[in-house]
């Protein structure tokens, strides 16, 4: 008697053995955010609870509470909608609408009169908090004590000039990390400044304020200069990409652009009057 011996293709009783094909997700060349939805969910750092990130159509991120809401318990300054992965500051007529996070959090005051429905979200949140710090799941993060300007020599957060504007990164000039997704649908490890591109200049710029605001003192602060690259590199630093990724449309992002708008009044904390230290080929001017 001979072992029946059937083929790698079946299982033991012949049926056919079906394999799923692993299919990497991909974001359309048109599509208006690159983001993938694993990146856009995360965690309050002041309450715990769960909050989805999403981009505004000027590039800047918001917290928005995770469920949907009924639009007649929110006030109409406080609703949003979602559009093609963008958040849209107003609602879209339906019945429901998304609420940003800053309304609920049970760590903040609210700056808007809330009604009932909106207080009971709130009361729902701040007990969930207290059960996540209770089991040691989250610990509040205490408020970051501002440095004095120009009390140190390199800035933790960089200021950066492209674009024709001004932007406040979140970390150091070498410590900006690529948000792209690699093959293994990890975030990208490479950095920003890449030593075989343009490299920008640190120099001390005018401090001076947006359109309209109050004046400031006469200070010229630290300013690493991107201006003068060309503008394609630019975007590359506006959409914090490696150069790898920077010719790769197809790869999305696996996190949002850590870049905010700089205001001199509330960014003031990051404003350093002196040119830090710099690294060879990272000359400073003054």
């Amino acid at each position: 008697m001979h072992p029946n011996t059937l083929s790698t293709g079946r299982h033991w009783d012949g049926s056919p053995r079906t394999t799923s094909t692993r299919r990497p997700l991909r974001v359309t060349a048109t599509s208006p955010s690159r983001l993938l939805r694993t990146g856009q969910s995360g965690r309050c750092r002041r309450c715990g609870n769960r909050i989805d990130i999403y981009q505004r159509t000027d590039q800047r991120p918001i917290a928005l509470h995770p469920a949907e809401l009924t639009a007649a318990d929110v006030p109409e300054s406080c609703r949003w909608h979602l559009s093609s992965g963008i958040a849209h500051p107003h609602g879209d007529g339906s019945t429901w609408c998304r609420v940003p996070h800053a309304m609920l959090c049970p760590d903040r005051t609210p700056t808007t009169r809330t009604g009932p429905h909106l207080d009971a979200v709130r009361r729902q949140l701040a007990i969930r908090t207290r059960c996540l710090i209770d089991t040691g799941v989250f610990t509040p993060t205490p408020p970051a004590a501002c440095k004095p300007p120009g009390g140190s020599d390199r800035p933790a957060r960089s200021v950066v000039q492209l674009l024709l504007g001004r932007y406040l990164a979140e970390t150091p000039i070498e410590g900006i990390r690529c948000v792209a997704q690699t093959r293994h649908r990890h975030r990208c490890p490479q950095p920003v400044l890449a030593p075989n591109t343009p490299q920008g200049l640190w120099t001390l710029l005018p401090a001076s304020p947006q359109c309209g605001q109050l004046t400031l003192p006469a200070t010229l602060m630290a300013v690493y200069d991107l201006s003068r690259l060309p503008y394609t590199e630019q975007m590359r630093w506006r959409t914090q990409r490696c150069p790898d990724h920077a010719t790769n449309p197809g790869a999305a992002d696996l996190a949002l652009a850590g870049w905010q708008v700089f205001d001199p009044l509330l960014h003031a904390a990051h404003i350093h009057t002196r040119l830090p230290h710099t690294a060879p080929g990272h000359h400073g001017k003054g």
